[in-house]
């Protein structure tokens, strides 16, 4: 995904967003709901009611960009919270994005050592 590098701030908009919001709309959310200013370089995250729709808001200093991904299959995962936001990190934002549970990633048990 072309954006935002490390360690910039993650929120989470909990509970579901109507999809049919763009850059005006979800820019509204993000300071009513969220209570945080839309161009302060932080990475705003909202998903649908179905659950298989993802749209981030990110200000890059010259300007918004919205980006839009659907799953095929399956939902991402998601707050159980039905209001407020949830603070993610940019290694937890790439794996929301490409669909994996970012709450409980399964990393499997460490290689066995031979020696």
């Amino acid at each position: 995904m072309i954006g935002p590098g490390t360690g910039v701030r993650v929120y989470l908009a909990c509970g579901a967003t109507d999809m049919r919001k763009g850059i005006a709309g979800l820019s509204a959310l993000v300071q009513d709901v969220l209570r945080q200013k839309p161009t302060s370089g932080a990475v705003f995250a909202f998903r649908g009611r179905k659950g298989d729709r993802l749209k981030l808001l990110y200000w890059d200093g010259q300007g918004f960009s919205l980006y839009y991904k659907v799953l095929e299959r399956g939902r991402f995962p998601w707050p159980n919270t039905k209001a407020g936001a949830a603070r993610l990190t940019s290694a937890q934002l790439a794996m929301l994005w490409e669909g994996i549970d970012w709450r409980r990633p399964d990393w499997g048990a460490p290689p066995a050592r031979v020696g």
